[in-house]
């Protein structure tokens, strides 16, 4: 008969003898890998791969490596509340980073907050924090504040008569709602006030109304492809006006599959997407071209903003660790009370009353110059 205890035991006592290593911290994804949202969740996905293996190859956090579980909702609120079960329920996670969309995270944040399951959303929509749940933050700025500096654009501008486009996910729906609740603060009159499906393929009609109409700009509210359709239709029938896009333009990508018919277009973005066009004292230029190069030199495609969604929310989850260890009550805690953290989308000031500590200052109004995003200035 084997005497096992016996030699564990003696084992234990030699010097050098091989320790179990820690079990590494598990954290969860819910990202739009794939499906209509695939501009967004692919470059987040890839972002927290490097960024995960960059970390564990430095020995972790607290000593304790990541393992990350990435699933992919393809875009679906229905698959993204079975995963974020899945992940809480089975895979037992530390914290869930994601989903990448505001319908999405709008399905899922309530199973995060009866599971007290810390959930960073990379989504826009105010409502996913509005109202504040203890468990529930999120990283990309907050619709209303994109609103806000377009709508400051156009004041300054002259604009009064003004069409809009949206379409008909949780994202558009959001921004379609800030936009009817902010313009007459801003004297605009909504001539157009159109919803379309997210996956269109032609918008002619609905481009033709604006023009019939007589807006004097057009502002497109979509994550989806068919914002780069908004902008060839306009092109096509001569809408001679200003083009402006959502926040959710501010991936080179839907600029290229625009063509010709994106140049000039303005938008609010994250200044990643301009980051080596930033004066040297922005306190943000040292972070976000740090991630630009390391994502470009990686993965040989142009960084976005939504790829720098996941890097923040990662960096937050990290850096609240080091400061209180692996407890998910205090690193829930910590987040909450986490001041002047320098991401991609801005510099976050966390509070009791405000899990997603970004204002307007976090946006950089951005053209396409010559097919590439540049600073709108002026």
């Amino acid at each position: 008969m084997t005497r096992l205890v016996p030699v564990l035991a003696l084992l234990a006592l030699l010097p050098g003898a091989a320790r179990a290593a820690p079990e590494p911290i598990k954290v969860g994804a819910l990202l739009a890998v794939t499906g209509p949202a695939a501009l967004l969740g692919a470059p987040e996905a890839r972002t927290l791969e490097m960024r995960v293996q960059e970390l564990n190859a430095r020995g972790g956090v607290g000593g304790r490596t990541i393992q990350l579980v990435i699933k992919d909702t393809g875009g679906s609120p229905e698959k993204a509340v079975s995963f974020a079960r899945q992940l809480i329920e089975e895979e037992k996670v530390f914290a869930i980073i994601g989903p990448s969309t505001s319908g999405e995270s709008m399905a899922v944040k309530g199973i995060a907050e009866e599971g007290k399951t810390l959930l960073l959303s990379l989504a826009a929509a105010e409502a996913i924090v509005n109202p504040v749940l203890p468990h529930v933050f999120k990283v990309a700025p907050k619709d209303s504040l994109a609103v806000e500096l377009i709508f400051q654009r156009m004041q300054r501008m002259g604009v009064t008569r003004l069409g809009l486009l949206s379409s008909n996910t949780g994202f558009g729906k959001g921004g379609k709602e800030q936009v009817e609740k902010l313009a007459p603060q801003y004297g605009l009159s909504l001539l157009v006030n159109e919803v379309y499906d997210k996956n269109a393929t032609d918008l002619t009609a609905e481009v033709v109304k604006m023009k019939a109409a007589g807006v004097q700009a057009l502002l497109n509210w979509s994550i989806e492809p068919a914002q780069s359709i908004v902008l060839k239709n306009a092109r096509q029938i001569q809408l001679a006006v200003p083009l402006f896009q959502s926040h959710g333009f501010a991936n080179v990508q839907y600029a290229k599959a625009a063509g010709s018919a994106a140049e000039g277009v303005i938008f609010p973005a994250s200044r990643i997407v301009v980051a080596d066009q930033l004066p040297a004292g922005n306190p943000q230029k040292p972070v976000v071209e740090a991630y630009r190069k390391a994502y470009e030199a990686r993965y040989k495609e142009d960084v976005s903003t939504f790829g720098g969604h996941a890097w923040d929310a990662f960096g937050i989850l990290v850096k609240a660790i080091e400061q209180v260890g692996p407890d998910r009550v205090k690193v829930r805690a910590a987040i909450e009370e986490m001041k002047g953290f320098v991401g991609t989308a801005g510099i976050f000031n966390f509070s009791p009353t405000d899990h997603n500590g970004l204002d307007i200052g976090a946006f950089e109004l951005c053209t396409v110059r010559n097919g590439r995003f540049a600073p709108l200035g002026g």
